[in-house]
């Protein structure tokens, strides 16, 4: 599971790291069923507190994203909660306003800003497809 913190964003830590797996999950990256790495190992990965990801699993959890089974591990629940889908794309169109704010702030353009995210959009596909192809070849 690819998880990217801006330590920089103004965001807090654990709200990028519930995002992001809310992402993953709506997105298919993390599929139904899907094994999470344990709260050590992903604090471990992300170089964050264990109380951090504790506090997102638990929090993922009571939002019925996440199914903790004892002794087992933390896995994407089989259904994801109702309006799911729709709560991250109000969040993207959040994001992105916030990043054309930014963008005007700076005087750029909005050529420019389309130039930046396009070349942005390609780098993140690049990296997900070599992402896959690692987990298919370990």
């Amino acid at each position: 599971m690819f998880i990217r913190i801006e330590t920089s964003s103004g965001v807090p830590i654990t709200r990028q790291i519930v995002d992001q797996i809310r992402s993953h999950s709506v997105s298919g990256a993390l599929a139904p069923g899907d094994r999470l790495p344990s709260v050590r190992q992903l604090a471990k990965e992300l170089l964050v507190n264990q109380n951090t990801i504790l506090r997102v699993y638990e929090r993922l959890t009571a939002e019925g994203l996440l199914e903790r089974r004892q002794g087992d591990g933390t896995y994407v629940s089989n259904s994801l909660p109702r309006g799911r889908g729709k709560v991250q794309r109000e969040l993207l169109v959040q994001e992105i306003d916030r990043l054309a704010h930014r963008a005007a702030d700076l005087g750029v353009t909005a050529e420019e800003l389309q130039k930046l995210f396009d070349e942005s959009f390609s780098r993140v596909e690049r990296e997900r497809i070599d992402r896959k192809k690692g987990q298919a070849n370990e």
